[in-house]
């Protein structure tokens, strides 16, 4: 999905959660502010939305999204808190916008987000933005995840698949052997095959 899809998606989607005549002043407001090019004027007034006591969920998205997008780093934090959410679009909203953000603590916080047992079922979104960022904390990541997956007694098939589709594209010999794993479930043969296919056949030094 480009930027300008994910954002048509949030403002749809910010526009459903509006309530009452206040909140819909204030969603007029933001996607004026919101809109491409982002003056300094602008960002400052979109960290203030970020910043302030009381504001929707939604609202605060919006702002962290259109911020995320402009390599805007005071957004980073916000973003992290949604790339955690339990909504999945939310999720994605912010993982959207962290991979263009440009911050280098990003790669980190999606890897704390990946491998944390106790967000197993959140942990999608963080596994497939490690894979967009191509980081040095990405395959350590997605590796990690996917072998504690593997072993647990009902795996998470949707993050389980995300890592091995992950490490395929991103070609590292490092996961031949937890794919190798991963191709004796029956859920991942195929896929694990296909990201075994696509490692890079020089060996890492």
């Amino acid at each position: 999905m480009d930027t300008d899809d994910a954002r048509r998606s949030l403002v749809e989607r910010a526009r459903k959660e509006v309530t009452g005549p206040e909140e819909a002043a204030e969603y007029a407001r933001l996607m004026a502010l919101a809109r491409d090019g982002l003056p300094p004027a602008r960002r400052d007034e979109l960290v203030r939305v970020l910043a302030e006591p009381g504001r929707p969920l939604w609202a605060r998205e919006m702002a962290a999204f259109a911020l995320g997008c402009a390599g805007d780093r005071r957004s980073f934090e916000t973003l992290v808190l949604l790339l955690n959410h339990r909504d999945a679009p939310r999720c994605a909203s912010a993982a959207h916008a962290l991979a263009r953000l440009g911050d280098p603590r990003t790669a980190r916080a999606a890897a704390a987000l990946a491998t944390n047992p106790l967000r197993t079922a959140y942990a999608l979104h963080p596994v497939r933005l490690l894979t967009a960022l191509r980081a040095p904390e990405s395959v350590p990541a997605l590796t990690t995840t996917l072998e504690r997956l593997l072993a647990a007694r009902t795996p998470y098939w949707p993050v389980a698949l995300a890592c091995v589709e992950g490490l395929g594209a991103l070609g590292d010999r490092r996961a031949i052997r937890v794919l190798k794993t991963a191709r004796d479930h029956a859920r991942l043969a195929a896929p694990s095959e296909a990201a075994l296919a696509r490692l890079d056949p020089t060996p890492k030094g």
